[in-house]
């Protein structure tokens, strides 16, 4: 199944544009921490509750939420605390399982993942593994039905290595097939580049149009433009702001390449290398807009320096938000 890379001149993209779309905004919550290192569950479910008030769907247990170095307690109060504050609404769980380079695919802990987030009443996005992703396409497709075959509905998930180490970026023959897998409605894509992106747009919009590609590409945050609907971790810091974004582009308002290029300023600064340490500039950000407690990130992740507040302030006043002083 492998692919040779497809080119896009101006045109072609320009005439990808879908104006006056009603965008899908999906938001993986931050995890916030106290200064002794307690996880802040009060402040988790007012952000969790603002998300849904500004119209987003929430994700949880996804890398914003550490999904990756939490324990299973942890996982699991995520998971209570987000249904009752969802009554019955539909949000997100990412389905994690570890495991190390060269391991089979392990399809009990999957199993048991899948298991745990349905009865949570959450619809799951399987996280990639080295067991279930790289394998030969064939065995890689074998796994998602296997997976689906636990499911009513799940979303599927590509991840560059620039991520985690377990990512892998599907060939676009591989990704055509998954399409057909009919549990699986959609699939984030997280190699941050635009070309791939609008490789699998395309072939969604010729193969099932229904299928939501869910844009990762907190560098490129503008691919909502193209037909990406998003599950982002940079929406964290304003899910407020994102709606307001949407809201913009559906109406057919110019105001949307304002907003959208101080927002993507955004990214760029808290996506930079490392990558991963743009969690402890959600909860700068967070903290400082006064809607988290504390600007701790889990002890396992990387932080950044503390200079980075006098930029995220500046930032936030042109966004027109009421910041704390750094």
């Amino acid at each position: 199944m492998n692919d040779q890379p497809q080119t896009f001149s101006v045109e072609q993209t320009v005439a990808m544009i879908k104006p006056n779309r009603t965008i899908t905004g999906m938001s993986a919550i931050l995890l916030p921490f106290l200064e002794n290192g307690d996880v802040d569950w009060e402040s988790f479910a007012n952000h969790t509750q603002r998300t849904f008030n500004a119209g987003l769907t929430p994700a949880v247990n996804m890398d914003t939420g550490y999904g990756n170095l939490i324990d299973e307690a942890t996982r699991v109060k995520v998971l209570s605390t987000t249904q009752s504050i969802a009554a019955g609404k539909t949000y997100l769980a990412g389905a994690f399982v570890a495991d190390s380079e060269g391991a089979a695919f392990n399809f009990e802990a999957y199993q048991r993942q899948l298991e745990q987030i349905q009865q949570f009443g959450a619809t799951p996005i399987v996280f990639q593994s080295f067991g279930l992703a790289h394998q030969s396409d064939d065995q890689i497709l074998s796994n998602y039905q296997a997976i689906a075959n636990e499911v009513d509905r799940f979303y599927a998930f590509e991840l560059g290595k620039m991520f985690a180490p377990f990512g892998n970026i599907f060939s676009l023959s591989l990704f055509g097939e998954l399409m057909k897998i009919r549990q699986c409605i959609g699939a984030k894509h997280s190699s941050l580049r635009r070309d791939l992106e609008w490789e699998r747009l395309r072939q969604r919009d010729q193969q099932r149009p229904d299928f939501q590609v869910l844009t990762g590409n907190d560098l490129a945050i503008d691919m909502v433009m193209y037909g990406s609907d998003y599950l982002l971790g940079l929406s964290t810091f304003c899910p407020d702001l994102f709606a307001q974004r949407d809201a913009l582009w559906e109406r057919g308002d110019a105001g949307f390449y304002q907003l959208n290029d101080t927002l993507q300023y955004l990214g760029h600064f808290a996506f930079r290398h490392p990558t991963s340490a743009y969690k402890h500039n959600a909860a700068m950000f967070l903290n400082g807009r006064g809607w988290i407690r504390s600007d701790m990130c889990h002890p396992k992740s990387p932080q950044r320096p503390s200079s980075d507040y006098a930029v995220l302030f500046e930032i936030g006043r042109q966004l027109g938000l009421e910041m704390k002083q750094p």
